[in-house]
Order: C-alpha cells, then structure tokens, then sequence
C-alpha cells in the first residue's frame, strides 16, 4: 500500500468516527437493520440454491424472524406481567417481615436497624401526597403531548429497521462486490483475507454469542422457576441478557435473584439453591455452549470486552454499544494480522550485531 493510499484509508476512518459521533441519535435503525441483513443473508442464500427469488427468499426469512420474535413475545411477556404484577402483591408483606424478622435480628446480633420504618406513617404520608399526584398526572401528560411529535418521529425510526434490513439483505451480495471493486487491485488478495477472517468472528458472535446469551436465559429461568422464584423469567432473561458482557450477567442475575428469594420465601436457606443455579450456568457456558458455538473463533480477553462495551458506550452512548462487541472483534483480526506481519518481517528477523 503506497502512502497516498495509507493516507486516504486514515481519513475515511476518521471521516467514519466523527459521522458515527455526530449522526448516533438517527444511527440505530441503520445498525439493526444491517445485523438483521448479515444475519439473514446466509438463508437467503441457501433459498437461492434452491432456485428461489432472492426477494422472495428475503420475505421468507423475514417471516421466520417475524414469527421467532412475535412467538418469544407472546410467551415471555405474559409470565413477566405476571411476576411484576406478583412482586406489587407482596410488597407490604416483605416490608412487614424486614420489620418484624429480619430488623430485629440486625439489632440483637449487629446493633443496627436500617428498616427502622414505620409502615403507618409511610402510608400517611403517601395519602397526604396522593392528591399531588394528580398534578403530576397532569405535568407528566402535558409533557408527553408537547413531545409528541418526538415520539412520532422516535416511532418513524423504530419503524425503518425492518425497511433498512430488507433492502441491505436483498442487496447484499451487490453492495459487498461494489465494495471490493473499489479496492486497489494491489491490495485486494489481502483485503479480501482480512474480510473474510472478520467475517468468521462477527458469524461467531452475532450468532453464537446471542445464542449463547439467550440459552444461559433459559438455563437462569428454569433453573430458578424450579427453586420456585416467582420472579424467575424476569430475573433468568435479564441475567441472559446481560452476560454479554463476562461475568455481568452471573453478578446481576444471582445479587437480583437473592434479593427476590428473600423478599418471597423469607429464608436465606433458599441463598444457596440460588447460587447452585448461577454456579450451573458459567459452567455450562464455559464448558460447553462456549466452545461448541462459538470456540475460540473471537479470540477476545474478558477485560477487553468490558473495556470495549464501556468505551463504545462513554464515547458514542446505546450506538457505541450496539458497536463495542463486534468493532472489537474485527480490530483484533487487524491487530492478528499487524503482529504476524512483523513477526515475519526482515526489521525482526534481522539477527543481533556482533560487538
């Protein structure tokens, strides 16, 4: 690569970095729909070997993200209602045992009270302050209706991500030819390396790492519905969700889940068949969905992944985010790719000067 062209690829990087910093509140719709195409442009086409349209093929695959999703809705958010809706139940009963069990225990063995609460002056004072809330009521709709057209404008965002998908998944062959016709030609063998490594590791986390992320959900869920948790979906898909980054998902699901077996069961023995059911899942994970779905393909540090979803978050808000995982995947193919260049390059092979 000559210097004008070294000199151009750093300004386009940088060109890219200050439009994703400016344009991040309208970039979301765009990032989805991108990973909803590269996710779907494999299916799409195998349902071209098969002789089928290629926009027909994009229909079909969106059928079958549609139905996954609407299907994993209809089942997951009636049972979340449901434990919400549990946990406003039991509410003043777990405050009455923090009072009459728990807060007395805390005195006898510790000398302190933090739930030294009075329930009846709590409840005095939310009725003197119910007639506030109407006011607020008022406030907080006045606010909504002179916003409205931001939420319009908020919806019309939301709503392009399946446009975007469709069209970049229809046209995603064509996009990525255009894309390597525009390569110096004296580059191209290496660039089109490079790509296809990146691909390997973005194919490994999109696809392993949410997949991985949604089974462990599963595994916290069942695992916790069978200790009899009330909150057990709640807490398992959260605790799934989270494990996107290491060790977050096992730290929130089992500090959340803790929390909920007090509140229920007022029984810290129910603690420790929580922590059988978070000490299950990492090891689950590492032994064996890790290295089945997703192997050693991303070649990521733990506390690379933490930086990373920090810094994309710190730098670019929810965008940075959505970015962190996958940008980190791809610099590290870059950075693999820079250390055997000089491992095999003649600066260090060259041997030591003799004195």
């Amino acid at each position: 690569m000559t210097t004008l062209q070294k000199t151009f690829a750093l300004l386009f990087i940088a060109l890219a970095l200050v439009l994703i910093y400016f344009l991040q509140p309208i970039l979301t719709p765009f990032l989805a729909g991108m990973i909803l195409a590269y996710l779907g442009d494999p299916l799409v086409d195998k349902l071209e070997t098969v002789k089928i349209n290629r926009a027909v093929g994009v229909l079909i695959v969106f059928l079958v993200f549609g139905s996954i999703i609407a299907s994993g809705l209809l089942v997951v958010l009636p049972m979340v209602a449901r434990e919400i809706g549990a946990l406003i139940r039991d509410f003043p009963a777990f405050l009455t045992w923090l009072q009459e069990t728990l807060s007395p225990w805390l005195v006898s063995t510790f000398g302190i009270d933090p739930f030294d609460v009075n329930i009846d002056r709590v409840a005095t004072q939310v009725m003197e302050n119910w007639q506030k809330a109407g006011g607020v009521a008022g406030a907080l709709i006045g606010q909504v209706t002179q916003s409205g057209f931001a939420f319009l404008g908020f919806v019309g965002i939301v709503g392009l991500t399946p446009v975007v998908a469709f069209y970049m998944m229809r046209d995603w062959d064509d996009i990525m030819l255009r894309i390597r016709e525009m390569v110096p030609r004296d580059i191209e063998p290496t660039f089109v390396q490079l790509v296809l490594e990146c691909d390997e590791v973005l194919g490994a986390f999109l696809r392993g790492q949410l997949l991985i992320m949604f089974l462990l959900g599963c595994i916290y869920s069942v695992g916790l519905y069978l200790v009899g948790l009330d909150l057990a979906v709640l807490i398992g898909m959260l605790a799934g969700l989270a494990s996107i980054v290491p060790y977050l998902g096992f730290f929130v699901g089992i500090i959340a889940a803790a929390m909920a077996a007090i509140f229920q069961f007022h029984d810290i023995s129910y603690l420790g068949y929580v922590a059988i059911v978070f000490g299950l899942g990492p090891a689950l994970e590492g032994w064996v969905l890790t290295p089945w779905l997703v192997g050693d393909k991303i070649g990521l540090h733990p506390v690379a992944v933490i930086f990373a979803v920090l810094a994309g978050g710190q730098l670019f808000g929810l965008v940075g985010i959505l970015l962190a995982l996958p940008v980190a995947a791809v610099v590290m193919v870059f950075i693999r790719y820079l250390h055997n260049s000089y491992i095999n390059s003649e600066f260090y092979e060259q041997p030591k000067s003799d004195e």
